[in-house]
């Protein structure tokens, strides 16, 4: 038993109300339950009850036992003198406001379902990757795929609300936040950081001057990123780097260049390598004049995968490391790594865009793209498969994945539709 159930309870009235009174054996009218508080302060506010003859206007305030009221030191606290009932579990002792008044109270312990209680502790006790998976078969698909829709927004604007401190801390520019954005996309999780912190080292602004110069866009990149340390004798394209970055950084009184420690190499493939991410975006900005105009305007799928599809220089086709070179070719980027960054980066940079702006049709826009693009795979994703959800866009992978994230792993079950709904078939049985 916790809060958060005994919440749930009262949010839906999920109890018997025959003869409700409360503890002192007053008879209880429920009119309005109130808002659930997110922040400090009772739990639900603005209710409204008739106890006996009279109409209250108030708080509501839950605890499992009623002697929490002393424990969370609410009898010292002037905001839980609003408090017109007191809901609880178990009533173990009267409770009092600041100037001593008693506060009515309602015990749920003999009011509530055993089955609805037990089927909670199933879904809280389960150690099952998706706890509701014994009951899935109860739910209709129609609240399954609403809540999937719910959790792919809560995702959406959660990432878009990343975009969004990034456009603040670029003073309001969204050319320079498209920029941050993608090189965050490039690290691929692995080297986000490394390129989260290059492109606050490396403004846009700086590398737009010399777009048109690939020497020039490469050394600021890899010189910048530290790759340009150390010597190679026998490498004369790197030596020319390395004097026209050594120039830039002085001309634009560039910060000190990222460090080895910042970049990751172990048990990767060398495609991936942040040396090789950084040639592809060396070329990108070198044939594409702007970023964020274009994610913002109409396009077809095609369109968007051909944007990111840039191939790079000559060296950086047969190095994969500053002086090192292999056997196979390094290309532009793969369709695949495409794809996350329309999902991670595209798609938020325009909800973040349609909330700074209020062209909420963009919303509409990145929601559209997510279900253009094929769906992701994993074993998570493969899960819920097995288990009737449908997966076959990126949109309903992203749902998939926050469902997960944020409902099944926590095991939020009380605040999910299909927890719910699992939830609301027990709350009448004996």
């Amino acid at each position: 038993m916790n809060e958060d159930f005994l919440a749930y309870v009262w949010k839906f009235q999920y109890f018997d109300k025959t003869n409700l009174q409360t503890e002192s054996g007053e008879p209880l009218s429920v009119l309005r339950t109130g808002m659930q508080n997110a922040n400090a302060g009772p739990d639900f506010l603005h209710a409204s009850l008739k106890i006996a003859d009279l109409t209250w206007a108030g708080s509501v305030e839950l605890h499992v036992k009623a002697s929490d009221w002393f424990r969370h030191r609410h009898t010292s606290d002037q905001k839980y003198d609003q408090v017109i009932l007191h809901v609880v579990w178990e009533n173990d002792v009267p409770v009092l406001r600041t100037n001593n008044s008693e506060v009515p109270v309602l015990a749920l312990e003999n009011r509530v379902a055993p089955a609805l209680l037990q089927t909670y502790l199933k879904l809280k006790q389960s150690r099952l990757t998706i706890p509701c998976e014994p009951f899935l078969s109860q739910i209709s698909g129609l609240t399954k795929t609403a809540m999937l829709e719910r959790a792919l927004l809560e995702r959406l604007e959660l990432k878009a609300e990343r975009i969004r401190n990034l456009y603040k801390a670029s003073g309001n520019n969204w050319e320079e936040t498209a920029y941050a954005a993608l090189l965050s996309g490039y690290g691929f999780k692995i080297n986000q950081a490394g390129f989260e912190k290059l492109a606050k080292q490396l403004p846009y602004k700086i590398l737009l001057k010399h777009r048109h110069q690939t020497l020039q866009t490469e050394a600021l990149l890899f010189g910048q990123a530290g790759f340009l340390a150390g010597n190679f004798p026998d490498d004369l394209y790197l030596q020319q780097l390395q004097k026209e970055f050594g120039y830039l950084k002085h001309k634009y009184d560039l910060p000190e260049p990222l460090q080895a420690s910042d970049w990751n190499f172990l048990r990767m493939r060398p495609a991936n390598f942040p040396t090789v991410r950084l040639a592809q975006l060396a070329a990108l900005f070198t044939s594409r004049e702007h970023l964020f105009s274009f994610f913002l305007a109409d396009h077809s799928l095609k369109a968007f995968e051909t944007f990111f599809f840039a191939k790079p220089s000559a060296y950086w086709q047969t190095h994969y490391m500053p002086g090192r070179s292999g056997k196979f070719k390094i290309g532009s980027i793969g369709k695949s790594s495409v794809n996350i960054l329309l999902i991670n980066i595209v798609a938020p940079l325009l909800v973040a865009y349609a909330h700074e702006t209020g062209q909420l049709a963009l919303v509409e826009k990145a929601l559209n793209l997510l279900e253009m693009l094929p769906p992701e795979k994993n074993h998570i994703l493969t899960m819920y498969e097995g288990l009737g959800f449908e997966n076959k866009a990126a949109s309903q992978s992203q749902g998939l994945l926050a469902l997960g994230q944020n409902y099944c792993q926590p095991v939020r079950c009380l605040h999910c539709a299909i927890g719910n709904g699992i939830l609301k078939r027990t709350k009448t049985a004996s």
